[in-house]
């Protein structure tokens, strides 16, 4: 598969996005983590999406580091966004999702092992995937777990997941390779 758009370098990114995409690349251990050259061609929109990606959300959010992995591996594997998958399947090992429970995460709510409050995030961003919207059941399952805050944030958590497997998606952003 082509990228509709390709991913940029220093002249089309400009030095602060170019800056930006070489030390998520280095981080990431892949020599060009293609989310942000392609993304970071947007400029200045690039620079608000990232800080509200990364300083609002993931990692800066309420909602801690483990649960939002979990998040958002069953976002990426309800999208059948590999990207996504690639990038957190490492980053949720540091945030301690082991091999057992990102079995169950693939599973979903429904898999054994899960307290109350993981199996109300996984059971809300299945029906926030699949319908755009939580059942008043759903909410209030949720909502024994999570302040006002909280709810907010899970909600903008899953949407910015599923925007950005959209975005990959459809711009045909290619898979990272890592050393």
């Amino acid at each position: 598969m082509t990228p509709r758009i390709p991913p940029g370098r220093l002249r089309r990114l400009g030095p602060v996005n170019w800056t930006v995409w070489r030390v998520v690349s280095l981080v990431s251990r892949t020599p060009d983590a293609q989310l942000f050259s392609t993304l970071g061609r947007a400029g200045g929109t690039y620079r608000g999406w990232l800080h509200f990606a990364a300083t609002v959300l993931m990692p800066g959010g309420r909602i801690s580091r483990h649960e939002t992995e979990l998040v958002i591996l069953r976002v990426a594997h309800l999208r059948g966004c590999d990207y996504e998958m690639d990038h957190h399947i490492r980053l949720s090992r540091r945030a301690g999702v082991t091999p057992e429970i990102l079995a169950r995460a693939l599973i979903g709510a429904e898999a054994d092992g899960w307290s109350d409050r993981h199996r109300a995030m996984l059971a809300a961003v299945d029906e926030l995937i699949t319908g755009k919207d939580l059942s008043d059941a759903a909410w209030s399952a949720l909502a024994k777990h999570l302040n006002d805050r909280g709810m907010i944030e899970f909600v903008l958590l899953v949407g910015q997941y599923d925007m950005l497997a959209t975005t990959i998606g459809t711009l045909r952003i290619e898979r990272d390779t890592f050393a």
